[in-house]
């Protein structure tokens, strides 16, 4: 699965993930989008489970996943949602993030991971797992036949990067650079080249990174330097919240944003 969790493109492009809080827009406009996503032939949506407070993301992420969890969207439901949508996806992947606190904590582990395996997620994405706990997690997810997505950043130690490869099935998340989500700068690419040669001469798990991608060109300088992927995230989010704040249609100006990234080129897409 992992090695198809990112369309080839011939040209060298590289795949592209999309990056949005579950229930921001609302879960009916979100199935649209999800639909509208699959057709534009993005590769994966990363779907958080919303959680209040996250020290990792900036405010655009954060005020997203509030008005998620005003609105009642929990755990239950956002698999649900994934349940429902996932066997009319062609081509779109959906990898699953959840906070270890907020989501997992309660549950015996092997329950949740069997459940988001159940709802049919491509990929599972844990948020702060304490690292006494990852090993764990690792042996869980295999014997569950569930693939994970495990993360490293640009300045990480060696350890670290080794075991984001070693344990990585569905695509590694390599984050540009230290920061909140939707503050950082566009990629450095003389930091992540090295990382990326490491990661590639352990691992054939994709590579997607993630934090500061904002454009067209930030996408193709991402591909210029070998990663299989670029993640676009507060990007996303925004575009979300200001349809939603000016009473457009939230598909369409999300459809906008791919156009904008290069992703389609087609000014409309058909969710049919």
């Amino acid at each position: 699965m992992s090695a198809r969790f990112f369309a080839e493109r011939p040209s060298g492009r590289p795949g592209l993930a999309v990056f949005l809080n579950a229930g921001d827009p609302p879960l009916d406009v979100l199935r649209e989008l999800v639909l509208m996503l699959d057709a534009s032939r993005v590769d994966c949506l990363e779907l958080a489970v919303p959680f209040p407070d996250s020290p990792s993301d900036g405010p655009v992420i954060r005020e997203s996943a509030d008005r998620a969890l005003a609105d009642g969207v929990d755990r239950d439901a956002v698999l649900g949602f994934v349940e429902s949508v996932r066997p009319q996806l062609a081509h779109l992947k959906i990898a699953l993030l959840a906070d270890w606190r907020y989501s997992i904590k309660d549950l015996p582990l092997r329950d949740f991971v069997e459940r988001v395996k159940g709802a049919g997620a491509d990929g599972l994405l844990v948020h702060a797992m304490p690292p006494r706990l990852r090993p764990g997690y690792y042996e869980t997810a295999r014997s569950v036949g569930q693939p994970i997505v495990t993360t490293c950043y640009s300045s990480s130690e060696p350890p670290v990067i080794e075991e984001a490869a070693d344990n990585g099935s569905a695509y590694i998340y390599l984050v540009s650079a230290y920061g909140k989500s939707g503050t950082v700068g566009p990629p450095d690419h003389s930091a992540l080249v090295p990382v990326l040669e490491t990661l590639r001469a352990r691992t054939d798990v994709p590579i997607a990174v993630g934090f500061g991608v904002k454009t067209r060109a930030d996408i193709e300088g991402l591909g210029a330097v070998g990663a299989d992927a670029a993640i676009v995230g507060s990007a996303c989010v925004a575009r979300v919240a200001d349809a939603r704040a000016q009473g457009r249609d939230v598909v369409a100006d999300f459809h906008g944003l791919l156009v904008e990234l290069g992703a389609v080129s087609e000014p409309t897409a058909s969710t049919a």
